[in-house]
């Protein structure tokens, strides 16, 4: 039996990629290591959607090809979308990878290990659009909240993504087996549960009776008991049906928080780039969501510099947020995948791009101050994730903020509070653009 070390990259879904991983190594009786140092074997599930996260994964591998070096780790095992991208390439480019499996071969993560261990090399990309295997986990995120993935691939072809290619087409997980994992993830402590896919909208449509299951899906997540908050991820715009929109606003559970990826508003850009919909159409949903589930929170990502975004379509995309005041917004500049179509359009330059990027965030940061401006004498209710030793205070997140990717309220309490715990909190300031109150009384816990 061997320790076996695990360092997880990119999206949340990759996280539970490696978390399904882990919980493998360990059940065939391997110690799954906190800190790689002193593992027999490093797994690093990389990312490889973008230029910045091809450039993180490599960075990872060389630092612990440096420890390997000063013999402090044995083999290193690539895992992820940058094996399934440069799969020709990783092992002859990166002589200190001793193996490299696919996305679809997560599931072979234990042979795998145990060839590195005999002293073999190891390469093994099984089919990509194959079924998702069921397994437990080894849950990494705070015990209090975890993300559950409920399905696989995308089937969105759209025009700048490469996901396609590395995850292969939609498969969605039957609904009593994420039904199962959901209550087993209550039963061990969890009180937040953010519902993640590449596309969550389209669950259930590739299964017989090709139904949207979402809806469904909600419900019966709002019936588990120990779940308190139920929140959404990458609702595509133009799978938002009158029914997924009444089961947000009806459950209490669902927080009022949704993730859209626009990426744009420009008509044609959104054709060229096989989104679905034009910009009346999002400017009319965006309404009716507001209409129907008030205090919407709607989280979105921009792509500055797509092909053909000249002046007047890049002032559109500032005008749409302007007038829009979406809450939460995420914008990166376009990076040109190889293999996609986008990537043989003609665009702009990237510096070019980079600048519309930091217009759309100076933009947007005002929005945010408006909107933190708004929520001053409101109580919120909030889960508090733990405690800053330099701030000497406690944090949490509102329904407004989902875990690494939005804000923090901080906290200010006569009482102790404690990890996981909801609180309610009466907001009388901001620090640094994070929401700041004090504790006024005990919610649910």
């Amino acid at each position: 039996m061997a320790n076996i070390g695990f360092i997880s990259l990119g999206c949340a879904k990759n996280q539970v990629d490696c978390e399904r991983m882990m919980h493998r190594v360990q059940e065939a009786g391997h110690t799954v290591k906190a800190d790689i140092v002193g593992s027999d074997v490093v797994v690093i599930n990389t990312c490889g959607f973008i230029d910045s996260a091809k450039s993180e994964a490599i960075d990872y591998i060389l630092q612990t090809a440096a420890l390997k070096d000063q013999g402090l780790v044995g083999k290193i095992l690539v895992t992820g979308c940058l094996s399934q991208r440069y799969q020709k390439d990783i092992l002859t480019e990166m002589p200190e990878v001793d193996g490299i499996l696919g996305t679809g071969s997560y599931a072979d993560i234990v042979p795998a290990v145990e060839a590195l261990l005999e002293g073999n090399q190891v390469e093994d990309f099984g089919s990509i659009d194959a079924p998702e295997q069921e397994t437990g986990r080894i849950v990494t995120t705070p015990e209090h909240y975890a993300f559950i993935k409920i399905a696989e691939g995308c089937d969105n072809r759209c025009a700048y993504c490469i996901i396609p290619y590395l995850r292969g087409r939609y498969r969605s997980r039957q609904l009593d087996d994420v039904l199962y994992e959901a209550r087993t993830l209550a039963a061990s402590g969890v009180k937040e549960l953010i519902v993640v896919a590449q596309d969550t909208s389209r669950y259930g449509t590739d299964l017989p009776g090709r139904k949207r299951l979402l809806p469904q899906l909600l419900r019966e997540l709002c019936r588990i008991e120990d779940l308190h908050w139920i929140r959404v991820h990458y609702v595509y715009p133009d799978e938002i049906d009158d029914e997924l929109i009444d089961v947000i606003a009806s459950e209490p559970k669902i927080v009022k928080y949704l993730d859209i990826p626009l990426q744009h508003c420009n008509d044609k850009i959104l054709k060229l780039m096989n989104r679905r919909g034009d910009s009346a159409f999002l400017r009319e949903l965006i309404a009716k969501l507001r209409s129907r589930i008030p205090g919407l929170v709607i989280r979105t990502s921009l792509i500055t510099g797509l092909p053909g975004e000249g002046e007047a379509e890049f002032r559109e995309l500032c005008d749409f947020l302007r007038e829009e005041r979406l809450e939460r917004v995420g914008v990166f500049a376009f990076s040109p995948e190889e293999g996609t179509p986008a990537a043989k359009m003609e665009f702009v330059d990237s510096e070019t791009a980079a600048k519309r990027a930091q217009i759309i965030e100076m933009l947007q940061s005002d929005i945010m101050d408006e909107y933190n401006a708004s929520m001053m004498g409101k109580t919120l209710e909030v889960l508090v994730d733990g405690y800053d030793e330099e701030q000497e205070q406690f944090y949490g997140r509102s329904y407004a903020d989902s875990p690494d990717i939005d804000g923090r309220v901080w906290i200010a309490s006569d009482e102790p509070v404690r990890e996981g715990q909801f609180v309610s909190v009466k907001i009388d300031g901001c620090i640094d653009g994070d929401l700041s109150g004090y504790v006024v009384e005990e919610a649910e816990a």
